[in-house]
């Protein structure tokens, strides 16, 4: 089982906006709002699965969720910042889990561009996570997906430090990931990256459980070349600057409309 860790002396939530820089308070707000929109689309699993980010400065420090805490009540404030074993920089009133950081030190360790780092359990991608062949290329999600996704065996609940090298390796330059019999992964430069990859990446596994369920037989394959083509036309920084400029600021507004509480 996980390991709960919880602090005495804890800081007061209220009061983190004004001990941390604007750049970490910055991404406090884009990692909250990625939490609160996990919840939106239905992709969390009570209180389970992470999503992390690495805040800026010359310290191995990241921000994760507080343990005890539904996705839909994440704010800035309340996230938790933890070292590369995932145990608390600053006291806190919120327990943790450090065995849930397992995957994603290991990726946020190894690529200097994994500044944040998603972790699912949705029926849609553990569906597929267990099919043989994996993500299909059947669907121009799925095709603007595929070509960036890697495949890692299961081992088991991740709370052993060891699978870490494994995950690095399997990962390799990839920004998505198929953890198999067990759910999807992304990782971004940026939050909205990052969570932008996972959109394209939950939605292309969605799609597949839909169309396979109509049976195999019936399939229609894209043309010769297309999966290919998808792929450079996906591929490069015109995907960054849509996420970063465009889908973000944009998710951003539906959550305000909704409810900007992930602000405080």
């Amino acid at each position: 089982m996980a390991t709960v860790m919880q602090t005495n002396n804890v800081a007061n939530d209220d009061h983190i906006r004004g001990a941390v820089s604007a750049e970490e308070w910055a991404v406090r707000v884009d990692l909250a709002a990625a939490y609160r929109l996990v919840a939106l689309y239905g992709w969390d699993d009570l209180i389970f699965t992470h999503l992390s980010a690495r805040v800026p400065g010359p310290e191995h420090h990241f921000l994760i969720n507080p343990y005890d805490m539904m996705f839909e009540e994440i704010t800035a404030s309340s996230l938790v910042k933890i070292d590369v074993e995932g145990q608390p920089v600053v006291p806190t009133s919120h327990p943790v889990n450090p065995a849930g950081f397992v995957i994603h030190s290991a990726l946020h360790m190894a690529r200097e561009d994994a500044h944040a780092v998603m972790h699912l359990h949705t029926p849609h991608g553990q569906a597929v996570s267990a099919m043989a062949e994996g993500l299909l290329p059947h669907t121009q999600t799925a095709m603007i997906a595929k070509h960036d996704v890697a495949y890692h065996e299961y081992e088991g609940i991740a709370t052993y430090l060891e699978e870490r090298e494994r995950l690095v390796e399997d990962m390799g330059t990839k920004n998505a990931m198929i953890l198999r019999n067990h759910g999807t992964l992304t990782v971004g430069e940026t939050v909205a990256q990052c969570f932008l990859r996972l959109y394209f990446l939950e939605r292309a596994c969605e799609a597949q459980v839909k169309m396979l369920s109509a049976g195999r037989d019936g399939l229609y394959n894209p043309p010769q070349g297309t999966p290919e083509k998808v792929e450079q036309q996906s591929n490069g920084p015109g995907m960054s600057m849509v996420a970063d400029h465009l889908a973000w600021p944009a998710l951003l507004r539906k959550l305000d409309r909704i409810d900007s509480s992930f602000r405080n």
